[in-house]
């Protein structure tokens, strides 16, 4: 049987990365009272997550115009607690919509692994504010980009002792991107 975590309503929510660029390690974690929720994640599922909400929110805008708040989330709900001690891997995420009381649901659920029984899978529930999904979502933008930068040709990171990039079809030069 699938094990579920859920935080209804989330007083504090981010993502984060920990480590140099290059070696990080992202993690989504949620909070409620003594309550703390970590889960591991790949930078590009924080991407993801980020850019999704936006785009959610956009669309609830338009949905339901008579409901935008804009409430200031603190700074200090945007820093990871340790200790970190994630609950699983995130293997997909989604979002939803509770109408009723107005708040954006994040939906995670484990790395299933080939093999892996169904019944160890785990599920991550948690509903968080408008402001609190923003507020989350440019902080993950933020911290996302402060990353290896990445090859203006192929759009892999290019890492300080150098990069090979599959574009230059064997070609050493270094070529100037403008």
């Amino acid at each position: 049987m699938t094990r579920n975590l859920d935080l209804n309503p989330v007083t504090a929510i981010t993502t984060d990365a920990v480590g140099q660029p290059g070696q990080r390690v992202f993690y989504l974690q949620a909070r409620h009272g003594l309550t703390t929720i970590t889960i591991e994640t790949e930078k590009e599922q924080v991407r993801a997550l980020a850019m999704g909400i936006h785009q959610f929110l956009e669309e609830l805008v338009q949905r339901f115009p008579d409901r935008v708040t804009v409430e200031k989330v603190p700074q200090g709900d945007l820093i990871l607690v340790p200790p970190l001690e994630p609950e699983f891997k995130v293997g997909q995420m989604g979002l939803g919509y509770d109408s009723d009381e107005d708040l954006v649901v994040i939906v995670a659920q484990s790395l299933q692994l080939e093999g892996e029984p169904e019944e160890d899978a785990v599920t991550a529930r948690f509903w968080i504010t408008r402001s609190q999904a923003k507020a989350m979502a440019d902080h993950a933008l933020n911290v996302v980009s402060q990353g290896r930068p990445l090859c203006a040709l192929c759009g892999r990171p290019i890492n300080p002792e150098g990069h090979f990039c599959p574009k230059r079809n064997g070609h050493t030069k270094d070529l100037i991107v403008q």
